[in-house]
């Protein structure tokens, strides 16, 4: 009996198979049909291939990421646009998105008025760190003492906080918009004392550090977050419009030019006398 031996692109099926690679697998064919045309050569055809692999990789623990994080959206930076606020500093934003400040346990600190982009940029470290393989959580500032209040009262706020304390990067958002209590502003301030030189946090707030003493309650408290805060910190402000606001007026623009009347009047009917007339 005959035996015939496999192709390659049967072997290097099969050894990919075997590799656990699923991505590059089913890249294969196309990447090797654009070999044979011409359209790539040898080292780039490994890169789309290993490309392919890395980003499969990357959406599942994307997929793994939203669903024990909490994230409400997928926001990237390559969504984000820099044209509409000039204020920003592209480069301090991109190089964030390395991810360095991850390893050097610093923070983030995005301020600025509602609806300029903080929680895109915040959400948008958050999936860049989720798709390293790294762990996130979101919350805005109000569900995250909501949760550690309910611990307390529970009997489980150790364990509470030690959940909060673990992931790599945990971004709270919103502080500033809601009144919060005195004890929910003293359990935050432990959770941000336990995350201190451990963890990065990526707070985003509407209100200057001046006014977190009113926010929290207690300037003395507030001083003492913030001071743990800035310390090892990245402090990106914006000072632009808003994006909703953009949204909206460009809505409202389109609604009046539905509804308004044409700028000519109509032509006056002529008289059924006259139109004889003029026969």
């Amino acid at each position: 009996m005959k035996h015939t031996t496999p192709s390659l692109r049967d072997r290097v099926r099969a050894q990919l198979a075997d590799l656990k690679l699923p991505g590059a697998l089913e890249a294969l064919d196309e990447v090797l049909a654009a070999l044979d045309g011409g359209q790539l050569q040898g080292p780039a055809a490994i890169e789309r291939l290993l490309g392919a692999q890395i980003g499969l990789r990357n959406n599942r623990r994307l997929v793994a990421a939203m669903r024990s994080s909490r994230l409400p959206a997928v926001k990237t930076l390559a969504d984000f646009d820099f044209t509409f606020q000039p204020s920003l500093k592209r480069e301090q934003v991109e190089s964030l998105h390395t991810l360095g400040f991850i390893e050097r346990r610093e923070n983030v600190i995005l301020l600025g008025l509602p609806g300029v982009g903080k929680s895109h940029l915040a959400i948008s470290l958050a999936i860049a760190a989720a798709q390293s393989g790294r762990r996130v959580y979101y919350g805005t500032l109000a569900d995250l003492i909501t949760s550690l209040e309910e611990a307390s009262l529970g009997g489980r706020l150790s364990h509470r906080l030690n959940t909060l304390i673990f992931p790599s990067v945990l971004v709270v958002d919103e502080i500033g918009y809601l009144p919060i209590s005195r004890t929910g502003a003293m359990l935050f301030f432990q959770l941000m004392s336990r995350r201190y030189e451990r963890a990065s946090t990526v707070p985003t707030s509407n209100k200057s550090f001046e006014e977190w003493g009113e926010i929290f309650g207690d300037e003395v408290m507030a001083s003492a977050l913030i001071d743990r805060l800035v310390h090892h910190c990245h402090i990106v402000n914006i000072r632009g419009n808003s994006y909703r606001m953009k949204n909206h007026a460009a809505l409202a623009a389109a609604l009046r030019h539905d509804t308004e009347p044409s700028s000519r009047p109509p032509a006056p009917r002529r008289s059924a006398r006259r139109e004889a007339a003029a026969r």
